[in-house]
């Protein structure tokens, strides 16, 4: 590894500046090779302005590596020409067959990255603030295919080599020790090295410049024309980086087992496991053989960080129970919904508080105090935010349980250890001191270092999108069968991810069409996932960890919420692949401050955007008549519906209902009795969302968030009650109507999911916020509003939700009682 310890030389004479210091290891999934040293990213104490300085240093440092690249590619093919020269004669070293296996598309990765050398590096010799280079990382990216094609063949290759080195002397002295060029300033004119060695180089290439393009991102400008550009060629390459066969990647050996055979590390990451009825944060380890379960030993100031086993399966004695095999699970109570509601709000407002002090250039002890307080408040959400069972069982005993957050990743374990025991793998039992020596690796191979929590992220980091995400899910192709076929879309809330939004079930077909189209709010999202199922009517696999029946995962895919890409007024088509399928989709997304206006209807006859007073007077009725049939419709065939009110409804059935009630069409129970229930339910929110003022009024606003922040309970409830008898009569026997429904449904909250304070984040936001946005001068981001508005619209709600029944002519009768003025 002469050659790179070299590079990294290189680097550091560009980087010779007390002012410059090496950054910690970019976590993309992938290390570094041992003896690579740290990867060539880099991070300069620069004062605002100087990130285009920062541009061309990193630069610089991988054109350097990049020219080192170049000639070792070079060495690679300088023997391809003669070895061909006689394959032809009567003495051949090698068949024509064996070199195109050996030297498998080593020219075409030359000629790409030749040609990206040579465009970038005047780039960097003339340098000036204006110059452009995105379009040569973009060109790089889009041609990792030929990379794909050279991993594929990649242990097809050294197998050929090794076999034909055996089997020939001339090879074998050849292969031995190839020459590869020095840099232009170096005063090594060559360095020797094996042809082993240098055919893991494209491999060792890839993680190197998706790495310095995390790394050019941060120091470019968000509206610096470069900046999508490279966005762009990162997804392309972090997509590429997950999905190349981790069995041929040599860094990830771990220890040699007691057959002589290596063992890799494939997969870590944090879970949720239950262990004596109480959650435990636990660093799991999948290697080639064997699944370790460890957690990180507490030591003291200075000494070296441990892990410490706490149990471990061979791979060959683990088995996943069926949902219907496995035992319920041991008593775990689950954290109540709003407490865990309550560690949003608080995670929400110390993000502010740090933001401001940053912005003040507070003391930086209140900001690490401030940052202590807000990885206590995001660990703890951490913990006791996952629900779904994830069970494992050692054939030879005992069974294991995590909670896991999305059935995305339960489903990446699954598949992963899956695809591990299709080898032939043996049982064993691990001696202490080989579980030792295992153990002791897992803190220097891991590759997620740190628990996901935002706390744990640099500062320029992307805090995520915070509004509305449309997205429209048209089609799927290449399944092999025709099956009843639906997608889910989870997107990530807080560090974890949350199932958003459902298809309906397009039956027996093997090209679904199903073009749905979906709202999904964002708080502080940054990644798409895209779930598709088959959907298992069969009522004997039940799930007894939650009594659901158990879809099957046909394929899943992600994507990165690219603020650049998203944040247009245009519909963004993509695809996703996964397993051979591939699901096409559109997205567009709307800010929070957008999608917070109401706006009132310019045509008087409808019902959406008309004040509810008028529709009242028109109607002749107490209660709308769009809010009494959704609700009955609700209760008649959805109050068991899993996540009703929380699942959105397809887009297109809400405005098709919209445009029904709004035209008083004569079909509209006709057409409610055959809509999806969710649309059903969407139609309902919307109706409330639109309204041209919220159902409990623009003027009562600030008076319902002073009552709410009382802290006396009866001061509270005289204050709460009066606001209410202090309501429109149309307002006040509406939201009654609905207050009664909504704890109807939170009723059967152990079926449908849906507690009283999972409904009032829901329609607290749509029953209180105002038609304005007051004064924006207090709000310094869309997670302040987030954390501080919409909070307590949540709390209001809640608090009425969770008030024995209110009675409108018991209200109006204490009104003799209280003066009506607010």
């Amino acid at each position: 590894m002469e050659e790179e310890e070299e590079a990294i030389g290189l680097l550091d004479k560009v980087l010779e500046d007390e002012d410059v210091f090496l950054l910690e290891e970019c976590e993309l999934g992938t290390p570094t090779s041992p003896g690579s040293g740290s990867p060539f990213l880099v991070a300069v104490k620069v004062e605002a302005g100087k990130g285009l300085e920062m541009r061309k240093l990193v630069l610089s440092g991988f054109l350097a590596s990049e020219e080192i690249y170049i000639n070792q590619l070079e060495a690679l093919l300088l023997p391809m020409k003669p070895l061909k020269a006689t394959a032809t004669t009567s003495q051949p070293v090698l068949t024509i067959q064996q070199i195109e296996t050996i030297f498998y598309k080593i020219q075409d990765i030359y000629e790409i990255h030749k040609e990206f050398y040579d465009n970038l590096c005047p780039k960097v010799q003339q340098w000036d603030s204006q110059v452009t280079m995105g379009h040569l990382f973009q060109k790089l990216a889009s041609q990792l295919g030929v990379y794909k094609a050279f991993v594929d063949n990649y242990k097809v290759a050294l197998e050929t080599a090794e076999k034909c080195s055996q089997s020939n002397n001339q090879f074998q002295k050849i292969s031995e020790e190839l020459k590869v060029k020095g840099p232009k300033d170096s005063k090594d004119s060559h360095t020797s090295v094996t042809m082993e060695a240098l055919l893991y180089k494209p491999i060792d290439r890839v993680t190197r410049s998706t790495l310095v393009l995390h790394d050019l991102l941060k120091h470019t400008p968000v509206d610096h024309p470069d900046y999508p550009l490279l966005q762009d060629a990162l997804r392309i390459s972090q997509n590429f980086l997950s999905s190349i066969n981790e069995d041929i990647d040599p860094r990830r050996t771990a220890v040699t087992t007691p057959k002589g055979e290596t063992r890799q590390l494939v997969k870590d990451g944090f879970l949720v496991e239950v262990s004596e009825s109480s959650r435990k944060l636990r660093h799991v380890f999948l290697f080639t053989d064997v699944l370790l379960c460890a957690k990180l030993k507490k030591t003291s100031a200075g000494k070296h960080q441990q892990y410490d086993c706490k149990w471990y399966i061979p791979l060959a004695d683990l088995v996943f129970p069926s949902p219907e095999e496995s035992e319920a699970s041991p008593q775990v109570h689950p954290f109540p919904d709003h407490e865990l509601e309550d560690m949003k709000m608080k995670i929400s407002a110390l993000k502010s508080e740090i933001q401001k002090e940053k912005a003040n250039k507070g003391q930086s002890r209140a900001i690490e105090r401030l940052k202590k307080k807000m990885f206590e408040n995001e660990f703890l959400l951490l913990l006791n935010s996952p629900t779904i069972p994830f069970r494992i069982h050692n054939r030879n005993g005992k069974s294991y349980l995590f909670l896991l957050s999305s059935d995305y990743e339960r489903s990446e374990w699954r598949e992963a250890i899956q695809k591990l025991q299709k080898k032939d793998l043996q049982a064993f039992v691990l001696s202490s001191v080989e579980l030792q020596v295992l153990t002791g690796s897992c803190f220097k191979l891991r590759t997620v270092h740190n628990i996901p929590v935002t706390s744990n992220k640099d500062d320029d980091e992307s805090p995520g999108l915070y509004g509305f995400l449309h997205v429209i899910v048209h089609s799927a192709k290449g399944f092999k069968q025709s099956a009843n076929l639906y997608c889910t879309l989870e997107v990530d809330s807080f560090g974890y991810f949350v199932s958003k939004a459902k298809t309906r079930v397009f039956r027996d077909t093997a090209e679904p069409k199903w073009d749905e189209e979906f709202e999904i709010e964002l708080e502080g999202s940054q990644s798409l996932r895209i779930l598709c199922y088959e959907k298992c009517y069969d009522k004997t696999k039940v799930n007894k960890d939650n009594n659901e029946i158990v879809d099957k995962i046909m394929g899943k895919g992600q994507i990165q919420l690219d603020p650049q890409t998203v944040e247009t007024k245009n519909w963004h088509t993509d695809v996703i692949e996964m397993n051979g399928i591939k699901v096409e989709f559109s997205m567009k997304f709307t800010s929070r401050d957008m999608s917070l206006k109401r706006t009132p209807s310019k045509k008087q006859t409808g019902v959406f955007g008309v004040k509810i007073s008028v529709v009242t007077k028109r109607e002749r009725s107490k209660v709308p008549y769009i809010v009494r049939q959704c609700v009955e419709e609700v209760e008649k065939r959805g109050i068991e519906e899993v996540g009703i009110y929380r699942i959105s409804g397809v887009a297109t059935d809400i405005q098709a209902l919209k445009a029904v009630f709004d035209a008083n069409n004569k079909d509209i129970l006709l057409m409610l009795s055959d809509m999806d229930i969710n649309a059903i339910a969407g139609t309902l929110k919307l109706y409330f969302r639109e309204l041209p003022e919220p159902l409990l009024t623009d003027r009562l606003y600030p008076a319902f968030m002073e009552g709410i922040a009382l802290s006396d309970p009866a001061a509270k409830e005289s204050c709460m009650m009066h606001l209410l008898r202090s309501l429109p009569d149309p307002n006040l026997i509406t939201f009654l109507f609905l207050l009664e429904h909504l704890k109807r449904v939170a009723e059967k909250e152990p079926i449908n999911k849906m507690s009283l304070h999972n409904l009032a984040t829901v329609f607290g936001p749509t029953l209180l916020r105002p038609s304005e946005v007051e004064s924006k001068a207090h709000v310094t981001s869309a997670a302040d509003i987030w954390s501080h508005d919409v909070m307590a619209q949540v709390q209001v709600l809640l608090y009425y939700l969770q008030h024995p029944p209110i009675s409108f002519a018991e209200l109006k009768r204490n009104t003799l009682y209280f003066s009506t003025d607010v």
